[in-house]
């Protein structure tokens, strides 16, 4: 299947899991679209000063691939700084967040997969 970027949804959430501003999604497969076991799989753009507050994956995992931009992961309270070409791997009941904290958009690609 090819799908072309017009074709893809885009959607923008505020204040995502009680974070700072808005975080804008390019849903490249929906899940209902994919017949492995995954609920997402999309492009985020956090711009500047943008959050993703903290949670947890319970029977999935978080994948966060680093395109462009600066950040800040926390997991189980501690900070890391990430940047382009930096993945983050959250799950089995483990929690993050995601933060911008640079001057430019911080761009990833987000999946999720399912147990």
């Amino acid at each position: 299947m090819i799908k072309k970027n017009a074709d893809m949804e885009r959607e923008v959430r505020d204040r995502m899991r009680g974070g700072a501003g808005s975080v804008e999604f390019l849903h490249i497969f929906r899940k209902e679209e994919l017949t492995g076991k995954a609920r997402l799989f999309a492009k985020l753009r956090l711009p500047p000063g943008s959050s993703i507050g903290f949670h947890t994956h319970d029977g999935e995992e978080e994948i966060f691939y680093i395109l462009s931009g600066e950040g800040e992961v926390r997991e189980s309270d501690v900070p890391d700084h990430v940047g382009p070409g930096d993945a983050v791997l959250t799950g089995g009941g483990a929690g993050h967040s995601i933060a911008n904290t640079g001057t430019q958009p911080l761009d990833l690609m987000a999946v999720i997969l399912v147990s």
